[in-house]
């Protein structure tokens, strides 16, 4: 019987039956054991002599079953055959089951790979599509149930018993039979789960009394578990009943507890990410399925951290242990490529570069992306991958970032393979980004705040808040249109403010209400900039990136509302907002962790908007300086709507709100921000003073009358300024970067400078001369590469004016002092080392006025100390007091003289007046007519005399 057995087994096994005979063997095989009652099986085992020869039979038993429950034999709809067959094979599997206990299960008999073969077919007959009862109609459904009973059940509870009497031998099975008893734990039938979730408990147990952790237990649960989602397998009521079940058992283990907890936690929210992910794969809404798939990789990378952050190497290397979890990377690059997201595709492939090293190592299938089929070294891949990005990082304008891997590019070149040629070309593609941060225009995107309020949505957008970071030019009506367009039957909120409780947890899968409106990025601090001349190129592009706070300011009344002067009752409610990760990133949103409120009072308001008019000032001259083919019309717009009190009408609401002895008596707590607010009002008059010297040079004839307008505007103004909250001036103008406050002057941190916020650089500063203020004559310019910054002169008191010696018999200098006061008297703003450079200039002259070097000023006025620069301003007249003003020098030249002037400076003509060119003239002449008498005999000098005072 032993050999006809063993022949009857083995051609089906190896298949060596034609497939139209398998079915009638099978059948002929199926009657023979239906037939057969437990004293024949009984009788059939002790046939066998030896141990071995039983395990082989049993062994071999196992596997032919389990490849028939794998390839059904019979056609799908034979559906009364194939449910004889499993009743038939349940109960043979029972039986040998029980000669497993009797015979194999005691340590010096135990036989591991028999064992193991059991619970394979157990689960493979338990997993069979045939016995998925819930798949079928509610008729055959009931019919089957009624006929044959739910055998996964029955199965069940046999696995479970027989793991329960493996004892001290489970270990044996940790993490080998984790991923079927989790696949047998997943079948959607609720006393099967509620009998073989304990299993678990049990596995971990095992694995911490062995180890003191049961991470090999974690490890293969959370990959199984992925695959087993991924394939359809899983709802909510399982990760319920199994957080339950766990938690209860873990309750009778104190010393176990805590870890299971946070496992519990783990499997929750990975399975939690793994269902949305799968829910939305056939979704249109590619938004969705990025926001699903990175869920799915922070949980991943949570794992081991307290606190993950999805841009950390430490943190997203326990991601990749799989190499099937690298899938879900490129699915998001590529769904990143479909929209044109080429910044967020950069940053998601460059986690798979954190996981590579440079050298010559061989990339483990862990590192290696699916579907790659050569072999490659670290160094190969992580190069080949920083090509790519960097590709990706030049399309989504973020050259910091390029020029940043290029670098790493660059020293292993250089330093570790010494290839120069790759070196030079990885150089000038270094040397283009930079060019291109400098010269190609960026544009600031908008950040707009989303919340999803209601039953209607998703779970990973339920009820929560994300900042959205707009595309080029993309306006907050047109990002909001397309955010509805993926929520049809949600409803947008009309109000900024945070919906209730009733909103929010309102019943009905159809209640959805969409939030949206712009934020603000706020400026991190960069040490690296902090006191630095910073060109706006560089500091606009880290004002709109590399964010994670934003803040949305919304105007309330309270008190007494003065409808004359909204300012006095007009304070700011401002909500603040942190989100999850920095912008931009591998997503182009983020959820919002944390949100606040704040109150801004009116006073505070005021020195804001103050603030913030004096930054946008200095930014606009900032850019006409370098720029001087830009239109005049914005700079116009924003000078007027200063300087003229009809159009915006000023800071004049400032003071009949806030500098009245009422306000000063009832809130004694405000001086010091009394004083801030003044001195930003002060601080304004020589930076609007600096923009309209730009608008005169540049306005158009035109539009004259305008100008003189504004400017007479604006000199009423500086008077009533100066009288009331004194002067300032701008010694010198350099852009020194700061910390962020969008303020004048920080007075309390030092005592001169330029504001701290006011980040800026003129790439290109022309000397502004009292010429160019008050005469027709254009100013000589000086290309300057040096930085400015903004010092405060204390107020000086009028001086009386000390002319500088001339020499006798010189009368030109007489002349041009004279002019030179006369403009002076006319000038609100006088620049000192320019008159410094105008009185030397004298000296420069070409050639064809050599004939004035008798009367040249240079040889004859002594040119002051640059220490008191001040001092040399002789322009007061006794009918006009002298009010200090603002004064703009290179900073770094030590002063205007002939020693310290560049070439080009030395080159350069002193611009004369109408008067000036006139009296140039006239000495022509008389020179002329001088050399010309000169020839003459001695007896007509008198004639030529009496001719020469006549036209003089």
């Amino acid at each position: 019987m032993e050999k006809r057995n063993l022949v009857v087994l083995s051609p089906l096994f190896h298949g060596t039956f034609p497939y139209f005979l398998q079915s009638h063997f099978v059948a002929c095989m199926t009657a023979i054991l239906h037939q057969m009652g437990d004293q024949h099986y009984s009788f059939y085992i002790e046939t066998f002599q030896t141990s071995s020869e039983l395990v082989d039979f049993l062994m071999e038993t196992f596997i032919m079953f389990k490849d028939l429950i794998g390839k059904n034999v019979y056609p799908v709809d034979w559906m009364a055959m194939s449910m004889v067959q499993n009743r038939v094979f349940l109960r043979a599997i029972n039986k040998f089951a029980e000669t497993m206990n009797q015979k194999f299960l005691e340590n010096t008999n135990f036989e591991f790979q028999l064992w193991n073969n059991y619970f394979h077919l157990a689960v493979a007959f338990i997993t069979q599509d045939s016995l998925q009862l819930e798949q079928f109609s509610h008729a055959k459904y009931n019919k089957i149930l009624n006929k044959y009973g739910d055998m996964r059940r029955l199965i069940g509870f046999s696995i479970r018993d027989m793991w329960y009497k493996l004892g001290q031998n489970k270990i044996c099975f940790i993490p080998g039979m984790v991923g079927p008893i989790l696949e047998m734990t997943l079948i959607p039938e609720a006393e099967l789960r509620k009998a073989t979730i304990p299993i678990f408990f049990d596995m971990m147990l095992c694995e911490y009394q062995r180890s003191g952790d049961f991470k090999k237990f974690e490890n293969e649960i959370i990959l199984k578990l992925d695959h087993e989602v991924e394939g359809g397998r899983g709802d909510e009521q399982y990760m319920q009943l199994l957080e339950s079940i766990l938690m209860e058992c873990a309750a009778e283990h104190p010393s176990i507890s805590k870890s299971v907890e946070n496992f519990v936690n783990l499997v929750k929210g990975l399975l939690e990410k793994l269902l949305d992910y799968r829910g939305v794969m056939t979704d249109e809404s590619k938004d969705n399925r990025m926001s699903c798939t990175v869920n799915l990789l922070k949980v991943k990378g949570d794992r081991g951290t307290e606190q993950a952050d999805i841009a950390s190497v430490r943190t997203l290397f326990c991601l990749f242990r799989a190499p099937s979890t690298l899938t879900y990377l490129y699915k998001l690059r590529d769904l990143h490529l479909d929209c044109d997201n080429y910044t967020e595709a950069a940053y998601t492939l460059l986690l798979h570069t954190w996981l590579l090293k440079w050298s010559d190592e061989q990339c483990a299938s862990q590192v290696m992306q699916t579907g790659q089929q050569h072999p490659q070294t670290h160094r190969q891949l992580k190069e080949t991958l920083y090509e790519i990005i960097i590709g990706y990082f030049d399309k989504g304008k973020m050259w910091e970032e390029a020029i940043s891997l290029c670098k790493e590019l660059a020293e292993q070149y250089e330093m570790e393979i010494f290839d120069y040629e790759l070196l030079s070309q990885n150089l000038i593609q270094q040397a283009k980004f930079y060019e291109k941060i400098m010269k190609i225009l960026r544009p600031k995107p908008d950040y707009f705040a989303v919340g999803y309020y209601g039953q209607g949505f998703p779970s990973f957008l339920r009820n929560k808040v994300f900042i959205y970071r707009g595309k080029e030019y993309e306006r907050r009506e047109d990002f909001q249109m397309q955010l509805m367009s993926q929520f049809p039957n949600a409803e947008k909120m009309n109000t900024t403010s945070a919906p209730g409780d009733d909103v929010k947890n309102a019943p009905g899968q159809w209640i959805a209400d969409i939030q949206c409106f712009t934020v603000q990025p706020v400026l991190d601090e960069h040490p690296r900039f902090k006191n630095k001349p910073v060109p706006d190129q560089i500091i606009n592009f880290y004002k709109s990136n590399y964010v994670q706070k934003f803040h949305y300011s919304r105007p309330v009344r309270r008190g007494t509302v003065d409808p004359e002067n909204e300012f006095a009752s007009m304070w700011i409610e401002r909500t603040s907002f942190v989100t999850a990760y920095k912008l931009p990133g591998i997503l182009r949103w983020f959820e919002v962790v944390h949100m606040s409120q704040s109150t801004i009072s009116p006073l505070e308001n005021a020195i804001e908007t103050m603030s913030a008019a004096n930054e946008k000032i200095l930014v606009m001259i900032n850019q006409y300086q370098s720029d001087e083919s830009l239109p005049i019309n914005p700079l116009s717009m924003l000078l007027n709507g200063i300087v003229d009190p009809a159009v915006m009408g000023g800071f004049a609401k400032y003071e009949k709100a806030f500098f009245t002895e009422e306000y000063s008596r009832d809130h004694p707590e405000d001086q010091d921000k009394l004083s801030r607010l003044k001195d930003l009002i002060a601080w304004q008059i020589p930076f609007l003073g600096a923009g309209i010297k730009i608008h005169e040079k540049r306005v158009s004839e035109n539009l004259r009358p305008f100008h003189d307008r504004m400017e007479e505007c604006f000199k009423n103004l500086k008077v009533k300024v100066e009288k009331e909250y004194g002067v300032r001036e701008m010694v010198r103008v350099v852009p020194m970067a700061g910390r962020g406050d969008m303020g004048g002057p920080d007075f309390e941190d030092r005592r001169v400078g330029r504001p701290r916020s006011m980040l800026r650089s003129y790439r290109q500063m022309s000397i502004i001369s009292m010429a160019s203020m008050n005469s027709d004559c254009s100013t000589p310019s000086k290309s300057a590469s040096e930085s400015f910054d903004l010092e405060l002169v204390p107020p000086r008191t009028p001086k009386a004016e000390q002319e500088e010696p001339i020499s006798p018999g010189s009368t030109l200098p007489e002349v041009k002092l004279r002019r030179s006061k006369k403009r002076a008297k006319r000038s609100s703003v006088v620049f000192a080392d320019e008159k410094a450079a105008a009185e030397s200039g004298l000296k420069r002259l070409s050639r064809k006025h050599e004939f004035m070097s008798d009367t040249n000023l240079s040889e004859h006025v002594a040119i002051a100390p640059r220490a008191s620069i001040l001092s040399q301003m002789s322009f007061a007249s006794q009918s006009m007091p002298t009010i200090p003003a603002l004064t703009l020098s290179v900073a770094g030249v030590p002063g205007m003289d002939e020693a310290n002037s560049s070439p080009r400076l030395s080159q350069t003509f002193l611009p004369l007046s109408d008067g000036d060119k006139k009296t140039l003239k006239r000495k022509k002449v008389n020179q002329f007519f001088k050399t010309m008498l000169a020839s003459k005999p001695a007896e007509e000098g008198k004639q030529t005399s009496d001719l020469t005072s006549m036209d003089l």
